[in-house]
């Protein structure tokens, strides 16, 4: 069996998000999403939305998606590699090389994202409309 890991907010869940998931799936067997905690985000600057356990729940029901974990801190993608016992890691292209350190554990590939789409441009968006 192929694991998949990636990692992210999955605020505001559109297409473009799907997109990704059901790629990242087809890349293997089954897919783990490190899911970043209200916690996480706070350190990063980053305010969601919707809380983690909505955010958990949404991510649970797409059937790409086989596991959500908790996303607590920057260092943690090893251990969760080894735990996990992922054999790819996967992250958007606008992450490029940022994670090449992890192929030391695994495979790492960063996927294209879906153009036209994304948290910041929905919020920014509905900015538009006030």
């Amino acid at each position: 069996m192929k694991r998949i890991l990636t990692y992210g907010t999955y605020d505001l869940l559109h297409w473009g998000h799907i997109r990704l998931l059901k790629r990242a799936k087809q890349l293997g067997d089954y897919l783990i999403v490190g899911l970043s905690t209200d916690e996480f985000n706070a350190i990063k600057g980053k305010k969601a939305y919707h809380s983690y356990e909505e955010r958990k729940m949404m991510l649970e029901a797409i059937r790409y998606v086989d596991l959500v974990i908790p996303e607590n801190d920057w260092g943690q993608k090893p251990k969760d590699i080894q735990e996990y016992h992922a054999d790819l890691f996967v992250m958007g292209d606008d992450w490029e090389g940022k994670f090449d350190e992890l192929k030391a554990y695994c495979e790492v590939v960063y996927l294209p994202r879906t153009e036209g789409i994304s948290t910041t441009k929905i919020k920014e968006d509905l900015e538009k409309l006030k």
